[in-house]
């Protein structure tokens, strides 16, 4: 599988191009996949969260 780098430059309103991450299920101690297209069939609501991983106290 090949990676695509695209480029942060969205608006609200504008389409988000399709991809697929990993997820984890701490419920069910699990690793798994999930892809934009599927939560669109599925007709599941999507939030685009994003956070620096260097969490520092200010």
């Amino acid at each position: 599988m090949t990676e695509e780098v695209v480029c942060c430059g969205l608006k609200v309103g504008q389409s988000v191009p399709n991809f697929e991450m990993k997820t984890f299920n701490p419920a069910e101690g699990k690793f798994g996949s999930i892809a934009l297209d599927e939560l669109k069939k599925a007709g599941k609501w999507t939030i685009l969260f994003f956070y620096p991983a260097d969490f520092t106290f200010v």
